[in-house]
């Protein structure tokens, strides 16, 4: 009952978004969404935040980054807005939860994406500081937490090493892949924005209703947990697999054209 509960939403959230949409781009963003829900459901690994809460171990994120990109950022948003949605009735169920936390945060942060990928005035210079500057603040963030008790010192390994990761992955992007210096900044800032809502929306709702994990009444100090782990464990994926993705759909695009 709830699935159809879910289903129900979900097609009403579609339909909502798609009103001043071309069929053309409807018909995109089903299948984001679809593609979105189908691999982060197969891929998520029941893998939830080590620490607390309901964030999930996320590579899916390549699809909707990809379809803002090539597409636009309204068949990303859009896409990944349902997809999330249709994922989240899958796995853990609270609509409630879903469309107050994972439904704008997956709009907002691909929306973002395809929206500031294709601005000519984001310089490769701009680009490349904006996603240094921001990957070294995600570093003092993680000592932060560390040296506050909030994160035990296996998990704070595994930020900063993938935080190290990701800025080394953007520093060779900036003398190897300099077309996709936009697209590193456009998803820095973009999951940024998306892993803050995040934070504090599983926060927020935390403190009226119990996540899916039991988890209650969070303390604020976990809105920096959830952040950087959203942002850490999705950057990789979208610095390394989606520019590839987006080549291909390129290709495919223009060969069906």
């Amino acid at each position: 009952m709830l699935i159809s509960e879910g289903e129900n939403l979900s097609t009403n959230l579609f339909f909502h978004f798609s009103i001043n949409m071309r069929a053309y781009d409807v018909a995109l963003a089903s299948i984001n969404a679809a593609l979105y829900a189908l691999i982060g459901y197969a891929t998520h690994l029941g893998i939830f935040t080590p620490v607390i809460g309901v964030v999930r171990f996320w590579p899916a994120v390549i699809i909707p980054a990809a379809f803002a990109v090539v597409f636009g950022p309204k068949v990303g948003g859009l896409g990944a807005a349902v997809g999330i949605f249709i994922s989240d009735m899958l796995i853990h169920g609270n609509a409630i939860l879903s469309l107050t936390v994972g439904v704008p945060s997956n709009f907002i942060c691909f929306y973002l994406i395809g929206l500031l990928s294709n601005l000519d005035r984001l310089t490769k210079f701009l680009s490349l500081s904006i996603s240094i500057i921001l990957q070294i603040i995600y570093l003092i963030i993680t000592v932060y937490l560390q040296c506050s008790g909030l994160l035990p010192t296996a998990a704070t390994s595994i930020f900063i090493g993938v935080s190290l990761f990701s800025l080394i992955i953007v520093i060779v992007a900036s003398k190897l892949w300099k077309g996709y210096l936009s697209f590193m900044a456009a998803s820095t800032v973009g999951l940024t924005v998306g892993s803050l809502i995040i934070g504090f929306g599983l926060w927020f709702f935390s403190q009226f209703q119990p996540l899916p994990t039991g988890d209650f009444s969070a303390p604020i100090s976990a809105i920096a947990v959830w952040f950087a782990w959203t942002f850490l464990t999705e950057a990789p994926f979208l610095y390394l697999a989606a520019p590839p993705l987006i080549e291909a759909l390129k290709h495919a695009f223009k060969s069906s054209s």
